[in-house]
């Protein structure tokens, strides 16, 4: 539904745009998860939307929300928590994981979280950013890759697609802040990240193995 012709009572946000305010990856919340109850009803309402993320608020006080795919629940995901807190202006979210703290810095919101909470992936180096943009969809294999080639090593620079690889309808995810902050814990630096189109995602280590991710959240559409 690239439309976002979206029923009622769900917003639809653009999360880790670019400097130009365009790209970003799409993200329906749905703010009063109580009109969506049970695993079947969410999970048939996220595959309708089609988009990468979904999130059912259910307390939005306190934090609690539920993130699906078109196919599955996931218990942590960068984009979908970025853009909740912004939604919500929240400075604490409550993941099956443990508590996501987040903060608003002018135009840009992070998060604070586990690289090891997000689901595992493979983050694939490739030579140069050429070769990275020269992919017309996602290389064979199965499981969720990122691929990224260093656009500037020393200004912390980089290009990087996602490609999740679940056979759910989504072939590259636009925006991803879960492999972003595992390959910011891979390196051990802060980085800046080109994704997809042009979406733009930062991260910085934070103490005690932890990461921060942020970036630019727009609402597109208002409930």
């Amino acid at each position: 539904m690239n439309d976002f012709d979206v029923p009622e009572g769900i917003d639809v946000l653009r999360v880790f745009c670019g400097p130009d305010g365009r790209h970003g990856n799409p993200l329906g919340v749905v703010r009063d998860g109580r009109g969506y109850p049970g695993d079947d009803t969410r999970q048939a309402l996220a595959r309708k939307l089609g988009f990468s993320e979904t999130v059912f608020v259910d307390d939005p006080e306190r934090g609690v929300v539920d993130i699906r795919t078109p196919g599955l629940r996931l218990p942590f995901a960068g984009h979908p928590l970025v853009g909740a807190a912004w939604l919500l202006d929240l400075e604490f979210l409550e993941m099956p994981v443990g508590d996501v703290e987040a903060r608003q810095d002018g135009e840009f919101t992070w998060i604070t979280a586990r690289p090891e909470w997000a689901p595992p992936r493979t983050l694939e180096q490739y030579a140069s950013v050429a070769e990275v943009d020269a992919l017309t969809g996602p290389p064979d294999g199965e499981g969720w890759l990122y691929v990224w080639a260093w656009e500037d090593e020393a200004a912390g620079r980089v290009r990087a697609r996602a490609f999740p690889r679940r056979h759910d309808g989504i072939d590259e995810d636009e925006a991803t802040g879960a492999a972003a902050m595992q390959l910011s814990a891979r390196l051990g630096r802060a980085l800046n990240i080109t994704q997809g189109r042009g979406s733009q995602i930062l991260t910085a280590p934070a103490p005690d193995g932890m990461v921060e991710v942020g970036g630019r959240v727009l609402l597109v559409l208002a409930s």
